[in-house]
């Protein structure tokens, strides 16, 4: 038996996550596929999507001379035996309607990719066998948990971010009461908006630390709603260093590589001769790869830091020591399935 140490930082938390996943490759590659790599495709052909939606018509017909259309209508204007009937689907709607329906979809897969990969990691530290089959049932469990764990952290980031508006817009008349005259295109209004904006995303990145093991508690504990969000807050507590880096190091990366290849795409699109051209299918297929690696190895990072977090609060022993009575009382740190004896240790 060989012993190991796994200092609580980054680097420890990512080695041990790509040793979970690499011990059930496959069986990680196939929920990838599922859930992860739809997903990810999706994030980065979605704006060029929307754009061409947006700017091309759709055009429905019906027998007859009677022709619909939602942008254009298709025809010659000056034939009399031609009757024309224009349905002009509002620029408004559609702004709203494809955006939704593909926040639903996102929101649908992400927890899918959520409720599967973090059961399989969770199973995978404890060195328990995974099964693809196991996994998928476990989010008929924890589908409804999440959802509404996804809806009360949302309610309170708009809560907050709708508090922040109110005291700028309170700021503002206050001034003016005062007699500082603030344009809408004033630089010191401008100027007041960025300062109230950088507060505002520090105090949702503040936020987002310490819901980082919201998600893995509904599915590791089972519970829901708020709960999570307070219990993730309490487990943070002595690692937020370590659940702040996770999240920028995540999150910088995969917005860097979904925000460029998206940006690009329309380009390389034109240039190469559209959607069906060698060099724009290359580029989403690679870009979609690489995002769909970095969101399994998230959602894995996110199980290994909430195992760390309890090891932290001293949670951890008891539940070893029960999973290994049989056999042995040790952090299931194992590679190829042969225990080892790891020492988790501060920096």
């Amino acid at each position: 038996m060989s012993a190991n140490t796994h200092t609580l930082n980054l680097w420890g938390v990512l080695s041990e996550s790509k040793r979970i996943i690499n011990a059930h490759s496959r069986h990680f590659l196939a929920l990838s596929v599922l859930f992860l790599l739809p997903l990810s495709f999706s994030l980065i052909i979605y704006p060029t999507l929307q754009t061409t939606i947006f700017e091309s018509g759709f055009t429905f017909s019906r027998p007859g001379n009677t022709h619909l259309s939602f942008s254009f209508v298709a025809g010659l204007p000056d034939d009399p035996t031609r009757i024309q009937t224009q349905t002009q689907l509002p620029t408004d709607a559609r702004f709203l309607l494809v955006p939704l329906v593909y926040t639903l979809f996102a929101v649908l897969l992400s927890i899918l990719a959520i409720a599967t990969i973090t059961y399989s990691t969770f199973h995978g530290f404890y060195g328990r066998p995974v099964k693809l089959v196991s996994s998928i049932r476990s989010h008929l469990l924890s589908f409804f948990p999440l959802v509404s764990t996804f809806l009360v952290s949302n309610a309170i980031v708009g809560l907050i971010t709708l508090l922040f508006a109110f005291v700028l817009a309170f700021v503002v008349q206050g001034l003016q009461f005062l007699g500082i005259e603030l344009g809408y295109d004033s630089n010191y209004f401008v100027g007041l908006v960025i300062c109230f904006g950088i507060v505002l995303v520090l105090v949702l990145i503040g936020l987002q630390v310490n819901w980082s093991l919201a998600y893995v508690i509904v599915v590791v504990e089972s519970k829901w709603g708020y709960e999570p969000l307070r219990r993730s807050a309490y487990l943070v507590k002595g690692m937020k260093l370590v659940a702040l880096s996770v999240l920028l190091f995540f999150g910088i990366l995969i917005s860097l590589l979904v925000g460029g290849c998206s940006s690009f795409l329309i380009t390389l699109g034109e240039a190469n001769g559209g959607w069906t051209s060698f060099g724009v299918i290359f580029q989403m297929v690679v870009c979609s790869g690489f995002a769909t690696l970095l969101m399994l190895q998230n959602l894995a990072a996110n199980v290994v830091l909430y195992m760390y977090c309890k090891a932290y609060h001293g949670e951890l022993a008891f539940e070893i020591a029960e999973e290994f009575a049989r056999e042995y009382v040790c952090l299931p740190f194992d590679n190829e399935k042969v225990p080892h004896v790891v020492c988790v240790v501060q920096d």
